[in-house]
């Protein structure tokens, strides 16, 4: 199940043209560093053991709502050498909790006013998942090189429109167990070939 998961979400493609990212809805997303290093961490029998720069990156996810207080943060995990998380953009109303609601998810598909043509492509963008990705990255980087100079990210991220209840199942499941198939996932590397460049 995993790998055929892996076949239909896994698109290297650009960003979709008819959509806006701004747009309140569930993405998934997934962000890898360069050359898939892991500088995050290791599995160890089904377990990630997250290094001092795996942990920072799991505290700065965790704090994305608190710089973009539009996001609602959904299952995510830090795995030795990419990030798996749902992001949630949420501009309009949610429950006092700061839970999602079904609708988030269900509505995607039937809601015609969150399509619109992309403007200003080039141009700056704010409140949108490109700028929530861009100072995710930031704030690891900065701190990340102070522990390990060369630490960077692959210049690109993976995301997925998640469009109704049952797909955000799946891909919180897909999430959930990814370390115990990490041996088999595409981003797989053997940690132990970067023993010495993580010194």
């Amino acid at each position: 199940m995993a790998n055929l998961f892996q076949k239909t979400y896994r698109i290297s493609s650009a960003r979709a043209s008819w959509w806006d990212y701004g747009a309140d809805a569930a993405y998934f997303v997934t962000i890898c560093t360069k050359s898939r290093i892991p500088y995050f961490g290791k599995v160890i029998d089904g377990m990630v053991q997250l290094s001092e720069i795996g942990e920072m990156a799991q505290q700065c996810w965790s704090e994305i709502p608190v710089h973009f207080p539009f996001v609602i943060l959904d299952e995510f995990v830090v795995m030795p050498n990419h990030i798996h998380g749902i992001l949630v953009i949420d501009k309009g109303d949610t429950d006092n909790n700061g839970n999602v609601e079904t609708q988030d998810f269900a509505s995607l598909q039937t809601d015609h006013t969150r399509y619109k043509p992309v403007v200003n492509i080039y141009g700056p963008q704010s409140k949108n998942l490109a700028s929530i990705i861009r100072g995710f990255k930031i704030g690891v980087t900065k701190s990340a090189k102070l522990m390990h100079a060369d630490f960077a990210w692959q210049s690109r991220y993976h995301d997925r429109i998640i469009r109704d209840q049952a797909e955000h199942e799946r891909i919180v499941s897909y999430i959930q167990d990814d370390p115990l198939y990490w041996q088999d996932d595409e981003w797989y590397i053997n940690e132990d070939h970067y023993k010495s460049i993580l010194k």
